[in-house]
């Protein structure tokens, strides 16, 4: 999310309905919190390492917005490495009470804690290849918002994706991939946006098949009931590796 969360124009009571509405796949989300580019990184704020004192986000604004500071620092090379130390390591030992569930790609280049600068108890993140949802990652989720009462699911896709990329590929070429690499293929094809060529249709079915997978999740049941409670939001991103910044994707 990128440096700034631009949303003084817009009235609480009036964020609060774009927020439920985005959720359900029938607003922009980014018409919500538009994570601009007016806030310079070099004026983003060091700090020390920051502790846990317990003021946990409890609402989908209020964990976006902590992402979005997050994503500030790490861009800006001013990371905190929050929630490390020894009280709160022994804090964790009694339970957790994470406010984001990250779903994310496996890609190595891409850990969540890092790219949100968030640390111990902040996140439950649940990885595969190219965010792709099966029966493992739907409870891993569901527990999340369930049990934890975790208020966003964030699914962050991200700029050159091996797996969409080889989803693509196989797609044109009819190509059979290797064992359970072809079912990472055939779960992402239908996000594949064939108004496009070459690296362009990668790029365009990498931001299509986060907005696919936020859509499916934002119809399970349990996760609807939730949303439709104003209890959850199941929101869409993309991590460019260039620049570092995560980026919300519209519907």
């Amino acid at each position: 999310m990128d440096s700034n969360i631009q949303t003084a124009s817009v009235p609480a009571t009036s964020r609060r309905g774009l927020l439920r509405a985005a959720v359900a796949g029938s607003a922009t989300a980014g018409s919500l919190l538009a994570f601009g580019s007016a806030f310079p990184a070099a004026a983003a704020p060091a700090g020390p390492a920051a502790e846990d004192t317990g003021d946990r986000p409890t609402t989908p604004e209020q964990a976006l917005r902590r992402l979005a500071e997050g994503n500030r620092r790490w861009r800006a090379y001013r990371q905190q490495h929050p929630n490390e130390s020894p009280s709160v390591r022994t804090r964790l030992t009694q339970g957790q009470h994470p406010f984001a569930i990250v779903l994310g790609c496996v890609d190595s280049r891409v850990p969540p804690e890092l790219v949100f600068d968030q640390g111990l108890g902040d996140l439950l993140t649940v990885r595969s290849a190219g965010e792709v949802l099966d029966e493992a990652v739907l409870g891993s989720i569901a527990y999340g918002v369930l049990e934890l009462h975790i208020p966003l699911v964030l699914v962050l896709g991200h700029q050159s994706c091996g797996a969409v990329g080889a989803a693509v590929h196989a797609d044109e070429t009819g190509e059979r991939l290797p064992a359970h690499i072809q079912y990472l293929a055939d779960q992402i094809r239908p996000s594949i946006d064939r108004g496009a060529d070459g690296e362009a249709r990668v790029a365009a079915t990498i931001d299509a098949h986060a907005r696919r997978t936020r859509e499916r999740l934002a119809a399970e049941a349990d996760l609807a009931g939730a949303i439709a409670a104003g209890r959850l939001a199941v929101a869409a991103a993309r991590y460019d590796l260039r620049d570092q910044r995560v980026r919300l994707l519209t519907p």
